[in-house]
Parts: C-alpha cells; sequence; structure tokens
C-alpha cells in the first residue's frame, strides 16, 4: 500500500467512525465529538514525543503523574503552551473506555486541566476555551449518563483505532503530523459538504485555498505574516504552509472569526498542522467593529473568503466613517452588504510589498452606489492588480460563481487584470473542483499579464475609469468564446437547392405512380 493509499484508506476509515457513532445525532451537532477527540489523541501523542525526546527507552504514558518534577512541568508549557500528566494522555483514557463509569467527567476534568495548564503563560490565551465546545454533559449525547458514556466510549476507541502509525513513512514525525492534519481537514471538508449553507461559512475548499494563497505569496521570497480577516477554520492560513512551507512565512499566522465553534476548530487546526502556540494568533470577534491586529499591521500576505453580503451596521456607527480602514474611500459600504468593508480593512492591512486576494461576491463589481465609488477609490489609487472570475459550484453551501480580487499596492503599470476563469473546472458528485492544472494555468495568466483571447487581459486605466465607468466585472473586458458551430451559408444553401430538386423530382415520380395505378383500376 503506498502512502496515498494509506492516506485514502484512513480518510474512508475515519468517515465511516464518524457517522457510525454518532448514531441518530445531526453530523454537524456532533462534529465537535469527532473533531475534538481527533485533537485530543494528537496533543496526547504530540506531547507525550515532545517528553521522550527520542529516547526508546521512555515511554511517558506509562510514567506515574508523582514523577513529574515542577521544572519539567514549567519548562514542558513554555515550549509546548500546555501541559499534560501521563494518566491524562488519550492512549490511558481510552484504554479502559468502555468500562469506566465516569468516563465523562473524567475527559471534562482533562480539558479543564489541559487548559488551565497554561493560565499565567504566555500561551494562555491560545489555549483557553479550546475544549469548550467538547460538552461531556450534553443530552446529543445521551439522555442518561450512561447512554452519554457509551457514546463518548464509541468515538475514544474509533479514534483510538486510527492507524496513523509511521510503516509507510520510515518513522517520519513530520509524515506522521501530516496524516493527523490530513485527516482533520478531511473531517471539517466532509461535515462543510454536508452542513448546506453553514459549510461555507468556515471552510473554503482546498483547491480554492490552494489558488488564493499562491495569487496572495506570488513573487515573494518570504513574507513577514500571513493574515485572514474572517479565517473560519484556518484552511485558508494553513493552506499557506502547503504551498511554501512554514518558515517562509517568519512571524507566524493571524487571523479572526466571528463564530465561537469555528474559532476553536481554527485554533486547533493550527495545532493538528505542528504550528506551535508562539506561531498562531487566532482571535475571537467582530473584525469590522472590532478589530484586532493594528498593532500588528502590515502583513505581507493576506487571504480570505469572508461572507457573501453579510449585513453591518455601518453608517448607523457615524465613527466608522472616520475609521482609517474606511475613511480613505470617503463611503462606507451599504449596511445590507459588507462585501466592500472586508475588503476595504484587508487594503488597510496590507503592507507596501504584499498582495491580498480575497473571495468576493460579484454583485460588488458592477452595483451603483457606493460600491461604486469605493471601485473608483480602489481604481483610481492603482490599488487592484487582477479580478478573476471563477466556475460556478466550486465552494459548500452556494452555486453562485464567485471572484477572487487582488489587491496590491506595489503595481508597476496602471493596467488592471481580468482573467475568466470560468471554464476552468472538474465535474465532481456535489461541487466542481479545481484540477492543479488549472491553477497553474490561472497562475500564469496572473504572472505574465499577457492577453490571451477569451480568457485574461490586461485594462488601461481610462478604458476602466471613463468608458467602463468603474465597473470590474470580468465579462465586460474578457470576451467569452463563441463556442456555436460555424455555418458555411452558400454551402448551406447549394446543399438546400440539390435537395428541393430531389423532392421536386421525388413528388412527381409518386404523381406519375398515382396516375398509373388510378388507370389500372379505371380499366379493371
Amino acid at each position: 500500500m503506498t502512502s496515498t493509499q494509506q492516506r485514502a484508506a484512513l480518510q474512508r476509515q475515519i468517515w465511516a467512525i464518524a457517522n457510525d457513532v454518532r448514531g441518530a445525532v445531526d453530523g454537524w451537532d456532533f462534529k465537535q465529538y469527532v473533531l475534538g477527540t481527533l485533537f485530543y489523541r494528537f496533543i496526547s501523542e504530540n506531547f507525550a514525543s515532545y517528553i521522550e525526546g527520542g529516547d526508546d527507552s521512555v515511554n511517558y504514558a506509562k510514567l506515574a503523574d508523582s514523577v513529574i518534577t515542577p521544572e519539567i512541568k514549567d519548562d514542558a508549557i513554555k515550549t509546548k503552551g500546555y501541559f499534560m500528566y501521563p494518566s491524562d494522555l488519550f492512549v490511558n483514557l481510552a484504554a479502559d473506555a468502555n468500562t469506566n463509569e465516569s468516563l465523562n467527567t473524567d475527559l471534562a476534568d482533562i480539558f479543564k486541566a489541559i487548559e488551565a495548564s497554561a493560565n499565567g503563560y504566555p500561551s494562555e490565551g491560545d489555549i483557553k476555551g479550546l475544549f469548550a465546545d467538547f460538552d461531556t454533559t450534553s443530552n446529543r449525547l445521551g439522555n442518561t449518563v450512561k447512554d452519554k458514556n457509551t457514546r463518548l466510549a464509541a468515538v475514544l476507541k474509533g479514534v483510538a483505532g486510527l492507524d496513523f502509525g509511521h510503516a509507510f513513512y520510515e518513522k517520519s514525525d513530520a509524515a506522521h503530523i501530516d496524516l493527523f492534519g490530513d485527516a482533520y481537514e478531511f473531517l471539517i471538508s466532509n461535515y462543510a459538504a454536508n452542513a448546506g449553507k453553514s459549510g461555507g461559512e468556515f471552510f473554503t475548499p482546498q483547491h480554492v485555498s490552494k489558488l488564493i494563497a499562491q495569487l496572495a505569496m506570488h513573487g515573494q521570497t518570504s513574507v513577514n505574516k500571513i493574515y485572514d480577516p474572517a479565517c473560519g477554520s484556518g484552511s485558508l492560513l494553513l493552506q499557506a504552509t502547503k504551498h511554501v512551507g512554514p518558515h517562509f512565512i517568519e512571524d507566524g499566522f493571524f487571523g479572526q472569526e466571528l463564530n465561537h465553534t469555528t474559532y476553536n476548530l481554527a485554533r486547533m487546526n493550527m495545532f493538528l498542522h505542528n504550528i506551535n502556540y508562539d506561531k498562531f494568533n487566532i482571535q475571537l470577534g467582530d473584525t469590522l467593529r472590532h478589530p484586532y491586529f493594528g498593532d500588528d499591521k502590515p502583513f505581507d500576505a493576506i487571504v480570505s473568503n469572508p461572507p457573501y453580503s453579510v449585513k453591518w451596521i455601518g453608517s448607523d456607527d457615524p465613527t466608522l466613517i472616520n475609521d482609517d480602514r474606511f475613511a480613505p474611500a470617503g463611503v462606507l459600504a451599504p449596511k445590507s452588504k459588507a462585501d466592500f468593508a472586508f475588503v476595504l480593512h484587508a487594503l488597510s492591512y496590507l503592507s507596501s510589498k504584499g498582495r491580498a486576494a480575497i473571495v468576493c461576491f460579484p454583485g460588488i463589481f458592477y452595483r451603483g452606489g457606493a460600491e461604486q465609488k469605493i471601485r473608483q477609490y480602489l481604481i483610481d489609487n492603482n490599488y487592484v492588480e487582477t479580478v478573476i472570475s471563477l466556475a460556478p459550484n466550486l465552494f459548500f453551501g452556494t452555486t453562485i460563481a464567485v471572484n477572487i480580487l487582488v489587491l496590491s499596492k506595489h503595481k508597476t503599470d496602471t493596467n488592471t487584470q481580468f482573467i475568466d476563469a470560468s471554464g476552468l473546472f472538474k465535474k465532481e458528485t456535489n461541487n466542481n473542483t479545481l484540477t492543479d492544472a488549472h491553477i497553474e494555468q490561472i497562475m500564469q495568466a496572473f504572472d505574465s499579464k499577457a492577453n490571451v483571447d477569451h480568457f485574461a487581459r490586461s485594462v488601461p486605466y481610462e478604458e476602466v475609469a471613463n468608458e467602463k465607468e468603474y465597473n470590474l466585472s470580468v465579462s465586460s473586458y474578457v470576451e467569452a468564446e463563441d463556442t456555436r458551430e460555424v455555418v458555411d451559408i452558400a454551402k448551406l444553401n447549394a446543399e438546400l437547392k440539390i435537395t428541393v430538386a430531389k423532392i421536386d423530382q421525388l413528388r412527381a415520380d409518386i404523381d406519375t405512380i398515382i396516375s398509373e395505378i388510378e388507370g389500372e383500376e379505371l380499366e379493371a
């Protein structure tokens, strides 16, 4: 079995377990327990591996809690961000889960201890509340303590049975971590795909994330920091590491998320991809009204898939027009459509050498009013590098064909590039996908800025501003290819004449035959 086959088998197994253990509980409601248990196993094994330090003679899980000195605990928290006693490790709790009558309270106590271990340390904010959504007293698990424990034991045993072994990786710790991270992303992706509209609100499919990450970091040999102002489960931020590696990003990963459950998923996702607590900063809150990271800007790379056309306070808060993020445009995004508020926020946080790649609802590129004035501000100040139209049905929870807006503060000309990638997709069962070849084709056009018939065009400022009145719809600049069959009218007329002549001759022959038949009948 190859590593690819092993991953596929592991993913099939973990999804089967997720569906089996939830029973009659809705998968969306149950996801915290499966994802949280996978995370619990990961941090247990990761922490034990750190303590053991590669010494095969040491098995941390078998040590007595009493042998752990305060110095060991202090050093571990400063390095890993949290601490776990041997008795609290996943392997030890899972071992007798089926017979543990206090399993639900034991789990709750372990999670509280993990979070409390970071109190007073720099990692406190990164660890606090991580397990808040793993409610071991919830009636979703069952009506009685016994029912709850039975279901919790099933989840623990299921996750314990997953093979994250090193057999195919020659004991590569990095590959071992990749398997955990891939399994977590796979679960999140499947939950998103089955969650209806809400699925798209916290997860950007990996194939689209890959394109966005490449656009944001194109041409840079390193970036200081990467930022997502509406980070969801963190998939967009993490795709950057897969594209360029974690060391390419010098000072870490920054994100803000409004939904509390999704905020916890993002922090878990960071740990599961071996991003240490001191290399990420994910905050909970409303990015538009209460933004974090004003003291951390500017960012060399910004990636984002903000919610489409959500309502926001807008002009009902008179102080926002004086906000550094929105004041330069002279107008606020409409209260019923916050899309451009997210765009202007990202622009404000962008460095002079960086790029922001933002998924946008198509309507903001052609509607009038305040949105047209914001487009004028962006174009007149030469911030819009490229607008890319994508194929429909690429995202979970929506079938619309969205756009990607690429902002830059270091353009070398005043042209605006438009790429029509609406024809680039591979048809899958439920959603379309972008292949690596599609992404490469888009990136080649983005890099070269060359005009390609029916695909890409770099448009002078005068045409965008004057002729098109700041309309930024790709279809206004890139002519769609006419795929209708070309008909040779002269050839068609000649063929019609021949056909008509044959019909006339056939009618004459039929008339002759009928006349002969009628004559024979009269003679008879």
